[in-house]
């Protein structure tokens, strides 16, 4: 029987666990920064390529295979389901949000495409993919369920209330039950957890930084690792230095320690950006401090550009959340 897994990057290590005969990462991240569009997500997995566009495609994350050495580079993925013979795909996605609005965005593409829907299997990954080691990914029991009508409309659903322009929609998804897809509502949560408190104007993870570094966690390395006491279930390391840089730039920062020479490297210069995340050494300025204590609204003294789905919020038109009623707050 011919298995395939389609995963999210946290499940890289699911290529090594000998649970199928091709492991396919998805790399996007959906819960920072504008969201690709429709068009490029078709092309990331039909295999087509756009003049000018250096993304990858799903094949270039997949060695040459056993069976079929490199008969996927530059296919579809369906196409090669279909002409292979592929029997099962799994879907692997744990509970953390950017994997669960990964799964919700290839069952709405999958919806569309009857000739393999029975052939779909959702696995109900209810542990960190990316913690577990090889043994336990080869040999843990994971429940396997029939994907059902019901599966992709929730799916279209969510990820359609995921790219509209406010969070109103998906707001609404809180109010509902889906024993299905059950880390879906709580990954909305968190993600909307992340707009500014009307309160403080800091998102929890932004909230969570500041309460650190009060305590005396002044260095990136510790607060960047992911099992480092920050704990965030929404950003990755890579996103938390625009978080940092956010909260000690503007007119009115709230941290202050940060290398000056962030300020001068590109975005793209992983490696300097790094280096100069390093040679930080962080602690609040009086402003912060008023802010992580709830007498100051970060938001009032400065600019505030954050991505909500496809749509960047500013301060004339920013929704928040408030934490302690578990409600959206209107701009």
């Amino acid at each position: 029987m011919k298995r395939v897994i389609l995963t999210s990057s946290s499940g890289v290590g699911l290529a090594h666990a000998d649970r199928a005969d091709m492991v396919v990462p998805f790399i996007f991240r959906f819960v920072s920064g504008p969201l690709p569009t429709s068009h490029h997500l078709e092309q990331y997995l039909t295999g087509g390529y756009v003049r000018g566009d250096p993304e990858v495609r799903w094949s270039d994350l997949v060695g040459r295979l056993p069976q079929t050495g490199l008969a996927h580079k530059e296919t579809g993925l369906i196409w090669f389901c279909e002409t292979y013979g592929v029997d099962l795909i799994e879907l692997w996605f744990d509970p953390e949000p950017n994997s669960q609005l990964q799964l919700i965005w290839i069952l709405d593409y999958l919806r569309s495409h009857p000739s393999i829907t029975d052939r779909l299997r959702l696995r109900r990954v209810n542990f960190d993919l990316r913690g577990a080691d090889g043994t336990e990914l080869r040999d843990r029991m994971v429940r396997e369920l029939e994907v059902a009508d019901c599966d992709f409309e929730i799916a279209n659903m969510a990820w359609e209330a995921y790219r509209a322009p406010t969070p109103e929609l998906c707001f609404g998804l809180l109010g509902r039950d889906f024993p299905r897809l059950p880390f879906l509502k709580p990954a909305m949560e968190q993600l909307l957890a992340e707009l500014p408190s009307p309160i403080t104007g800091l998102g929890t993870t932004e909230a969570r930084l500041l309460d650190l570094i009060a305590r005396g966690h002044n260095r990136t390395k510790e607060l960047f690792q992911p099992d480092g006491p920050l704990q965030t279930r929404v950003f990755d390391q890579w996103e938390l230095g625009p978080l940092l840089e956010g909260l000690g730039s503007g007119p009115m920062p709230v941290i202050t320690g940060l290398d000056p020479k962030l300020a001068t490297l590109a975005p793209h210069d992983a490696r300097g950006r790094n280096a100069a995340f390093r040679r930080s050494r962080l602690s609040l300025t009086e402003f912060g401090e008023a802010v992580l204590e709830g007498r100051e609204d970060f938001r009032r003294q400065n600019p505030i550009r954050r991505w909500w789905g496809g749509t960047l919020l500013t301060n004339e038109r920013l929704w928040r959340w408030d934490r302690q009623n578990h409600s959206l707050v209107a701009p």
